[in-house]
């Protein structure tokens, strides 16, 4: 254990945010914090990192522990570089350098045991801290989240503030405290980012808490999820996915045992009622009345399932034939892509690629907000578009919820309009709020609420998942699996991709690629081969030999991988067991060969990006 909360509490105002909570985080572990928008998430995030405090309660952490969040990260200095920014990480090992630099002017006069043995044990400490490794690790993690290798270069003032709150992601990633702390970390990253993300920090070799609405990101990095709910915190074993099964599971046995004890009131209570009045039966009534006094009464199962409720429809079904782009180039000053797609009736479109691209700027020229710059667009027989913003979190507007809703549709009834509100939890006197003071999801709802109304044969939803919480992801998906009409949405969550898409537009570097299949198909239909770099000339004679042990090298370190993750996977599926979950004894010894398992795994990782540097450098081809 690292930090942990005992009997926490925290209120803001009248307003319990979670009571007596107990919680605790172990080295290594990956834990994900789920619950509603509003449960607590990130205000236990800012108590641990030391911004807000409990209300009562102890918070437990050693001194010298190291606890880092995003949002503590700031550039104090914007005229250095980037470089130098990044470097001021690595000044411990630097200073760890230098003193072996120092112990080896000294081994040429001392050959001491001593001297020898203080070298040897400084130079492991410099080797572990990745003193052979930190370059290429600082520009792996620096270009991975978007940035080209001479940005490192520039000064921090000519960033963006978007690109300075990625570049602080880097720095928090790069320092490796002991405890990351992380909220919403998949915000307004790509795709591939997130992916890369995913992996990084799966084998990040200290212990991560999270909060996120990703699904398919908890699914692949967390081992542990944490969920407040109701001012209470549970905690589960496993990833997102199992923690889902557990849960249900955990409902349907306290349902059942709920259903027998309330069975068995019911029956204590007819025979009392039966015999408190006759004597010689009182002391029988007497002894069960007690009985039932004594008993721990099992709470019905109690879940936050609230959430909206809606089914989208077309008024028309329109042509068969939806929309034909002709060598449509789209973008503003120049072109970011020309797109050549033919959409028939009920595909369900998801586009996607990189940010900044042309994925928004596509939906745009479909609806004519942006002129397409060549080519042209023809929508099909009593195509009818409704068209979902993700930049509506921005809206303004000083009308109530009511009136917002009513004005775009005076024919409606007010019994109609207020029964759709309430469909989307706009319930009393909801209605009646400004515009202006709705959250993010909130005006997410309103606006699904107005397409809803439209019913449009042709749905376009610009990342219509932001600002909602995984219920309300889930709620959307509801609402749209059975529409009747056409789908094209940008989205960077795959979870929900997977769970819409029946056709695929990749926008990327220029190129819009379009893929009749679902979205676990294209990805296994679209894995990049690399082909080999071209070696010419004596470097390849020279380097050859030096390739072909590096690579049998490879191949045994990946054989390794291999069967460690398969131990790996093992030895978790045993926190299911009886055996383990009922004995803690068992199940922290269990943690400890994980916690093992996991450290040998690093130990192969580290070996295997480190001999495949040494094949890229080798295969580099050289000047003549």
């Amino acid at each position: 254990m690292i930090v942990s909360i005992q009997k926490g509490t925290k209120a803001f105002g009248t307003q319990d945010v979670f009571e007596d909570i107990d919680f605790e985080i172990r080295d290594r572990q990956k834990i994900a914090l789920v619950g509603r928008n509003g449960s607590g998430k990130t205000t236990l995030l800012r108590i641990l990192s030391g911004e807000q405090t409990l209300d009562k309660g102890d918070l437990i952490r050693p001194r010298d522990l190291r606890i880092e969040t995003l949002s503590q990260i700031t550039f104090e200095d914007e005229t250095i570089t980037v470089e130098q920014m990044l470097l001021t990480i690595y000044q411990p090992l630097f200073d760890c350098e230098a003193q072996l630099n120092k112990l080896g002017e000294q081994m040429v006069l001392d050959h001491s045991e001593k001297l020898l043995e203080t070298y040897a044990n400084l130079q492991h400490a410099f080797e572990d801290k990745g003193g052979y490794t930190y370059k290429s690790e600082m520009m792996t993690v620096f270009t991975k989240f978007g940035f080209e290798a001479s940005d490192q270069y520039r000064p921090l003032s000519t960033f963006s503030s978007g690109q300075k709150t990625r570049l602080a992601f880097v720095r928090l990633l790069l320092s490796k405290p002991d405890l990351l702390l992380l909220d919403e970390p998949t915000n307004h990253l790509d795709m591939a980012t997130i992916e890369w993300l995913e992996s990084y920090l799966k084998y990040y070799d200290k212990a991560i808490l999270f909060v996120s609405h990703d699904r398919m990101f908890i699914d692949h990095v967390a081992d542990y999820i944490n969920e407040i709910e109701f001012g209470n915190l549970t905690s589960y074993t496993g990833n997102y996915s199992q923690y889902q099964a557990a849960k249900a599971l955990n409902q349907e046995k306290q349902l059942q045992a709920y259903k027998r004890q309330q069975k068995d009131i019911e029956r204590l209570e007819v025979l009392i009622e039966k015999f408190r009045y006759k004597r010689s039966k009182a002391k029988f009534a007497q002894s069960k009345i007690k009985y039932l006094d004594r008993m721990d009464k099992i709470d019905a199962p109690n879940a936050d399932v609230k959430n909206f409720k809606a089914q989208f429809s077309s008024r028309l079904r329109g042509g068969k034939q939806v929309l034909k782009s002709d060598a449509l180039a789209i973008g503003y000053d120049r072109a970011l892509a020309s797109v050549d797609l033919t959409l028939m009736h009920g595909t369900r479109l998801a586009v996607i690629g990189p940010n900044g691209h042309g994925k928004s700027t596509f939906l745009k020229t479909i609806i004519g907000k942006i002129p397409a710059l060549s080519g042209e667009i023809l929508l099909g027989h009593q195509i009818e578009i409704g068209y979902f913003d993700q930049e509506l979190s921005d809206y303004k507007s000083e009308k109530t919820v009511l009136e917002e809703l009513w004005d775009g549709f005076p024919e409606l009834t007010h019994t109609q309009v207020r029964t759709v509100l309430g469909r989307f939890l706009f319930t009393a006197d909801e209605v009646f709020k400004s515009v202006n003071v709705l959250s993010g999801g909130e005006k997410v709802r309103l606006s699904l609420a107005k397409l809803l109304l439209q019913r449009a044969n042709l749905l376009i939803l610009d990342e219509p998942t932001n600002h909602l919480d995984i219920l309300g992801k889930e709620a959307l998906e509801d609402a749209l699996s059975d529409y009747d009409g056409t789908l094209i949405f940008v989205s960077h969550d795959r979870y929900f991709i997977q769970k819409m898409a029946t056709a695929v537009l990749s926008i990327e570097n220029g190129k819009a690629d379009y893929y009749p299949l679902s979205y676990p198909e294209y990805a296994l239909n679209t894995v990049e081969v690399k082909p080999e770099p071209l070696i010419k000339g004596t470097h390849r004679d020279q380097s050859k030999e030096s390739i072909g042990r590096l690579n049998k090298q490879l191949i045994k370190l990946e054989e390794s991988i291999t069967l460690k993750e398969a131990e790996l996977q093992e030895y978790r599926e045993k926190r299911y067991d009886p055996a383990y979950y009922h004995d803690q004894a068992q199940m922290n010894l269990l943690n400890d060969q994980i916690d093992q398992i996991h450290n040998e795994l690093n130990a192969f990782l580290k070996d295997w990006e480190l001999v495949s540097s040494k094949i890229q450098e080798l295969q580099k081809p050289k000047s003549d």
